[in-house]
């Protein structure tokens, strides 16, 4: 049997790493920063929001990296949080993790490919784009796990030579674009707009949702969460720098397009052909990666008695997690407007992880022998009051895609006490 468990684990290092740059570099570093530009026009502002969201990023693959070690397992939080905290909290987690944690983020980045690939078939509805990708990764992933993870590997390794080729080929080239330097905002506005950063961010704790096929996962699990968030981060300010200074401000606000119209601005229409491309690829590799994880995290609770008997998998995550999955994220993109998705999905991920994060705090008061936690207690504490900070002024200025928010995390709850309800008593 421990012959068989070991053969599962077919993904290495670098194949886990590569997983998590490709959940992280998609959406929200090539669309948010017109939204943030439209609330706070202010350059030294956002790029300070950027680098905050990088240190909660790192912080919470600290947190993460730690319960990996205790639980090198597939499942991602619904493991951490069923075995820290109460099986209650991980089915919740589950639940979130199928709405908010992968289905959103991959109708939210099937959306943004659809925005730039329209610019070549602009009588195609991103929308309709956007369908047709979900669709062809979830066959790609249904082929298998050796094939899937060859291909991952592959396209990262493309998008990040790409993107280094465009930062410095871009700060060789730019021309500083003249604007007063402006630090009036809100409060409330600077914490919204870390919403939308912190689910740009969102990803770095990728790998954990595939522990279970992870070779040496108590080594590599925390290893590649901190290598693959550091790179994430230096190309997020690296890039937003270039977007904000290469850029008139008024040019990208409230624009979704944002990192086309810098490169245009920057190299004219052959730059910004190449560019989107490139993002066209970064967007690519974020479904694939989402869908890679995604359905495992099904298949676990299949496994456990919390999703049907169909959804179990001899070998994970099986087709028909993989059409589970294709089929939530296609209802999602065709239903809100995509500036309140990206709201909806940082608020609520920001509740989950936070929850999975005081599950380790628990662990540790536990068993503090058993839990080595990088700069304890400074690291969870302080993860735990940012991610509080955001998601209070999250719900207080943008209500509704929070209340939606809510209302995910109160069905969730819900179904599980159901589901005890209605299962059968030994």
């Amino acid at each position: 049997m421990s012959h068989l468990k070991e053969s599962r684990r077919r993904i290495g290092f670098m194949g886990a790493t590569a997983l998590v740059v490709a959940n992280m570099i998609g959406t929200g570093i090539f669309t948010s920063t017109g939204f943030l530009v439209a609330d706070m026009p202010s350059r030294g502002a956002i790029l300070l929001a950027w680098g905050i969201g990088g240190g909660m990023a790192m912080l919470g693959a600290l947190c993460y990296g730690a319960l990996a070690r205790s639980f090198p397992i597939s499942g991602g939080e619904y493991t951490f949080l069923s075995r820290t905290i109460h099986p209650s909290a991980g089915y919740v987690s589950g639940w979130i993790s199928l709405f908010v944690g992968f289905s959103a983020p991959i109708a939210a980045a099937a959306y943004a490919a659809g925005v730039y690939i329209q610019a070549w078939v602009s009588v195609v509805h991103p929308q309709w784009i956007g369908s047709l990708i979900i669709v062809f990764f979830g066959l790609a992933h249904g082929i298998g796990v050796r094939q899937g993870v060859l291909f991952q590997n592959l396209v990262v390794g493309c998008k990040i030579l790409l993107l280094t080729s465009f930062l410095g080929w871009s700060a060789v080239h730019i021309q500083i674009q003249p604007a007063p330097p402006v630090w009036d905002f809100e409060m409330g506005t600077f914490s919204v707009s870390l919403v939308w950063i912190f689910f740009a961010y969102a990803g770095w704790n990728a790998a954990v949702y595939i522990g279970g096929e992870v070779r040496d996962p108590e080594r590599n699990l925390p290893r590649a969460m901190l290598l693959g968030t550091g790179i994430v981060i230096v190309f997020y300010v690296a890039l937003n720098a270039l977007f904000l200074w290469g850029t008139p401000m008024d040019a990208m606000s409230g624009r979704e397009d944002v990192a086309r119209i810098a490169a245009n601005h920057i190299g004219g229409n052959n730059l910004a052909h190449w560019i989107s491309v490139t993002i066209i690829l970064a967007l690519l590799t974020s479904i694939s990666a989402m869908m890679m994880a995604g359905p495992r995290v099904y298949a676990k609770m299949s496994e456990d008695g919390y999703l049907p008997a169909w959804m179990r998998s001899a070998s994970p995550p099986g087709w028909a997690n993989i059409a589970f999955q294709v089929l939530v994220a296609l209802v999602l993109l065709w239903v809100p407007r995509f500036k309140d998705l990206l709201t909806y999905i940082g608020f609520t991920l920001g509740i989950g992880t936070a929850l999975t994060v005081v599950g380790l705090i628990r662990l540790r008061w536990k068993d503090p022998k058993r839990v080595h936690v990088p700069g304890w207690p400074v690291t969870p504490f302080l993860f735990l009051v940012m991610v509080i900070w955001v998601t209070w002024f999250s719900a207080w200025r943008e209500p509704i895609p929070s209340l939606f928010g809510f209302m995910t995390l109160g069905l969730g709850w819900g179904a599980w006490r159901l589901q005890e309800h209605w299962k059968p008593r030994a």
